[in-house]
């Protein structure tokens, strides 16, 4: 069986089927203030009467509150968790796909529903974890329970080891590129192989994170020895490593070679338009932004800190850094990165999605040309629709910002 069979199967007691329709217990449904407020309305709506199982809300996305409008509703989401004993993530503590596997509140084999496309994020845990709306999110706080249908499964296996200015984030752009935008439509993909298993969790976290911008419903990643002991620290209990059957059954096997892969951006406008960096190199780049929970984690910065470290970004390109959570805030602190940050010239804001979803933390204005670790760029996303932004990695956007203009990081690093 594949994972997500696997996973499903033990939840409602008998094997299952690519193509079934089952009804699932959750182990945990979170919202944040971007979606809770409706799942709010639905809920009482429907007479709510109990929470069924773990519940999580976050206050990530427009955090802190750039406008009345998004205090009041963050002030509807605090009386509502106190009334109905809702764990509450408050402004300041992190992205919800980031701060609760921080926090220990996934494990693999679980079931995972969050109202947002990004829950699969938690797939790297080896977690069958999937976003859905706020109406079916309020359902499954009120039931504990979901129904999807269980889904086909891809195999993306990458072999190889990575050249050292190549990072996670080229190795999903690449595959994205590959597949398409709709190439994995309502299917589970698995990432498999020697490189897969060489990433650390945080890597792995990006892969699992921007499955969704191909379609897919989950990305999982075997639960090995080092999910295990980064879970330890976190979790109490017993936590069960999970992976495919050597015979499981795929719709499809896709194999990347690691040595192949070179540092990548999505154009403007289509995450799935995907070259080299070496390709567009030049352009001008007026903003760029270090973040999200695509690209907002310790490693994140780590990684973009070896260009950074002794430089200055050039003073016609801004450059936002946003750690992902409080936890990764509080280890620039203590690691020392965040004097790098600093003084490479980056303006740093708290645990945020800010600029990611065009909220607020610094947004592109018209003509602007913007070079960001989050995870879409359609027009509009990041600010003005006039704006062009390209999706990277923290090597090349801190390449970018280095020098002014779209740049490979190779040249900083190889």
């Amino acid at each position: 069986m594949t994972m997500v069979e696997k996973i499903i199967s033990s939840k409602i007691g008998r094997f299952v089927s690519p193509g079934e329709h089952v009804v699932v217990p959750v182990d945990l449904v979170y919202a944040h203030d971007g979606t809770a407020p409706l799942a709010i309305e639905v809920m009482e709506n429907l007479g709510l009467r109990e929470m069924k199982g773990r519940v999580v809300f976050t206050i990530d996305h427009a955090s802190p509150p750039p406008n009345v409008e998004s205090a009041s509703s963050q002030i509807r989401m605090r009386e509502f968790a106190s009334r109905w004993g809702v764990e509450l993530l408050d402004a300041g503590e992190g992205i919800c796909h980031q701060v609760i596997p921080e926090r220990g509140m996934v494990r693999p084999w679980d079931v995972v529903i969050g109202a947002d496309s990004h829950t699969v994020t938690l797939g790297a845990l080896g977690a069958l974890a999937t976003g859905v709306g706020s109406t079916d999110a309020a359902i499954a706080m009120m039931t504990g329970k979901i129904w999807l249908r269980v889904p086909e499964t891809i195999a993306l296996r990458i072999e190889g080891e990575l050249k050292s200015y190549v990072t996670a984030k080229d190795v999903i752009l690449e595959i994205i590129g590959e597949l398409g935008s709709d190439g994995a439509n309502y299917k589970a993909v698995e990432f498999l192989g020697s490189t897969v298993e060489s990433m650390s969790v945080d890597s792995r976290m990006v892969l699992a994170n921007m499955s969704v911008e191909m379609g897919a419903k989950a990305g999982l990643i075997p639960a090995d020895a080092k999910t295990i002991a980064w879970l330890k620290e976190r979790v109490s209990g017993e936590v069960r490593e999970i992976g495919p059957d050597n015979e499981a059954d795929y719709s499809s096997i896709h194999t990347f070679s690691a040595e192949e892969i070179k540092p990548n951006v999505s154009l403007p406008g289509k995450v799935d338009e995907v070259v080299p960096v070496e390709e567009v190199e030049g352009e001008d780049v007026q903003l760029v932004f270090m973040g999200s929970c695509s690209g907002g984690r310790f490693e994140d910065f780590m990684g973009a800190a070896r260009i950074m470290r002794g430089r200055r970004r050039k003073e016609s390109t801004r450059c936002v850094a946003i750690p992902a959570s409080k936890e990764v805030y509080m280890r620039l602190i203590d690691s020392g990165l965040i004097k790098v940050l600093l003084e490479f010239g980056c303006l740093i804001g708290p645990p945020t999605c800010g600029p990611c979803i065009g909220a607020h933390m610094g947004l592109a204005g018209p003509g602007e040309v913007v070079v960001s670790t989050s995870t879409r760029n359609f027009p509009g996303r990041m600010g003005s629709p006039d704006s062009r932004v390209y999706l990277a990695s923290p090597l090349t956007a801190a390449a970018s910002a280095a020098a002014g203009k779209l740049t490979d990081p190779g040249r900083f690093l190889g």
